[in-house]
């Protein structure tokens, strides 16, 4: 229970910055309430400029180091049209075909979205930001060398490949059975990875929407990071 007397005296501060507020909106102040206005400004001004960047600084000293996870688990998905006039390159197999991805870079839907799926476990900011396809070095550029960053970006964090588990997702042409063992040797060797914890699947998508109809094509992977 609140003691009269501090009662009294919190009601009191009380209705003398209410009476400063009310003056200075009217261009007077008392004393006292001039006191009580200068002091609520005061309150307001940490909120701007330099006292913002000091309580963000603030907050990131704070801020729990990142925990030591014993594994980390990533998802990524990439999407491209297909267009006449481009090599169609998945997992860094060039593979025989009318049409192609149409990209900035070269295209490879399944190295796109393997570089998502360990940026993604490592809670990193994605293929996009990394290498923005607004950027002119990137234009043409090999797919592998963004998955070699990926790597790169794993191994300094303490991580290696548990497992990934890819699904290509294209309609009947062209068909990517014959193609599925070599694009995995391939991606064992980017990724550093034994053969047994890299999968690949290929699915069509019962001719719905643009997968279905040949004009687009995707991919999903699921990528589990052991810590090493």
């Amino acid at each position: 229970m609140q003691h009269p007397v501090s009662a009294t005296r919190s009601g009191g501060a009380a209705t003398t910055a209410a009476r400063a507020l009310k003056a200075t909106s009217r261009g007077t102040t008392s004393p006292g309430c001039s006191r009580a206005a200068s002091q609520h400004q005061q309150q307001r001004r940490p909120a701007r400029g330099s006292a913002l960047r000091v309580a963000a600084a603030a907050a990131v000293s704070a801020a729990p180091e990142a925990p030591s996870l014993p594994f980390r688990v990533g998802h990524g998905w990439d999407l491209h049209r297909l267009e006449e006039g481009y090599p169609l390159i998945v997992g860094g197999v060039q593979i025989p075909h009318t049409v192609g991805c149409v990209a900035h870079s070269d295209g490879d839907v399944l190295l796109h979205t393997v570089v998502d799926a360990i940026l993604g476990a490592l809670c990193l900011p994605d293929i996009g930001q990394l290498f923005p396809d607004n950027d002119p070095k990137w234009k043409g550029a090999r797919s592998d060398v963004f998955l070699k960053e990926a790597v790169r970006l794993m191994q300094e964090r303490g991580y290696a490949i548990g497992n990934i588990d890819c699904t290509i997702i294209a309609e009947q042409r062209p068909k990517m059975s014959p193609h599925k063992e070599t694009i995995r040797d391939n991606l064992c060797q980017l990724l550093g990875a034994h053969p047994s914890v890299v999968n690949i699947k290929a699915k069509t998508h019962e001719k719905v929407d643009s997968l279905g109809e040949n004009r687009s094509i995707a991919c999903h992977a699921v990528v589990m990071l052991l810590r090493q």
